[in-house]
């Protein structure tokens, strides 16, 4: 959406999500100067479902690597990188693997366990080999085939979202849809089952603490405070990685923040990016 003389936003959704979820903040920041893009991440909304590759493994890297992609082959250049949840750690992924494509970083918010259970730096070869077996294996058993097709025919979606959200008002019809129906496709359960072992043996580079310690490009972070997925103690571990960061805690809002309270997610977010060099600031906002 927009005028591609503006510079370009791109907006990265969170686990279980797709570019819809930002149905209630592309047409605001693309009104305030910016163009306006939005992806589904490989294995989720209408992006490819893979199955697990022990030499492909569906993770972070290789979602940094689809962003970067994105922007050489449609946007035509560097962004600035939007994220809620699990798109915030592609954005500082990709931020880190390929500096030059991003401009800054928004995240909103920025879960990684491995902030609070940090991954060694060295493991001996046999602990690796031990672990890929056990995830392999305990993924290899989950009946994902019958859980995925139970939870989004069932109040269990509810459930779930109302995790995500503190005022359950803003969760309609459009939104259950936006879940269900990609977890209802075929090759669902072999893309949940792909990327769960993959996000389980990622290397530490690839975790949050050490992509933030490496990153270089300014970095808002977005914390709703009835956050009810991600524990406090996750957010307070932030600027000891990267000091430099800005975080900014909106009250009586959840994980999905952005669509909870999109007005006061994007006037939050505009302000921000206001204070980024005037190349990547819009003429007119």
């Amino acid at each position: 959406m927009g005028d591609q003389r503006h510079p370009p936003l791109l907006l990265l959704h969170g686990f279980g999500a797709a570019s819809g979820h930002w149905r209630r903040n592309a047409a605001g920041l693309e009104a305030a100067g910016w163009c306006v893009y939005a992806v589904d991440l490989i294995g989720f909304g209408d992006s490819a479902q893979p199955g697990h590759h022990r030499h492909r493994r569906l993770d972070n890297r290789l979602w940094a690597r689809q962003v970067q992609a994105f922007l050489a082959e449609v946007v035509g250049g560097p962004a600035v990188l939007v994220g809620n949840s699990l798109g915030s750690l592609v954005a500082v992924s990709c931020a880190v693997f390929y500096p030059a494509w991003v401009r800054g970083v928004v995240a909103a918010p920025l879960p990684d366990p491995t902030l609070l259970m940090p991954v060694a730096r060295r493991r001996r070869p046999w602990r690796r080999r031990l672990q890929r077996h056990l995830v392999e294996g305990l993924c290899g058993v989950l009946p994902l085939e019958l859980l995925l097709p139970l939870i989004a025919r069932t109040p269990l979606l509810d459930l779930g979202l109302r995790s995500a959200y503190a005022d359950a008002g803003a969760i309609d019809q459009e939104l259950r849809r936006l879940v269900a129906r990609p977890a209802l496709r075929p090759t669902a359960a072999r893309a949940l089952r792909a990327m769960s072992i993959g996000m389980a043996l990622r290397p530490r580079g690839a975790t949050a603490a050490v992509l933030l310690e490496r990153m270089r490009q300014p970095l808002l972070v977005l914390w709703g405070s009835h956050d009810r997925l991600v524990p406090m103690r996750v957010r307070h571990r932030l600027p000891a990685h990267k000091p430099d960061l800005e975080l900014q805690v909106l009250p009586q809002l959840g994980h999905c923040l952005h669509d909870e309270a999109p007005q006061r997610f994007n006037r939050t977010l505009l302000q921000w990016l206001a204070q980024l060099e005037p190349q990547a600031a819009p003429a007119d906002a």
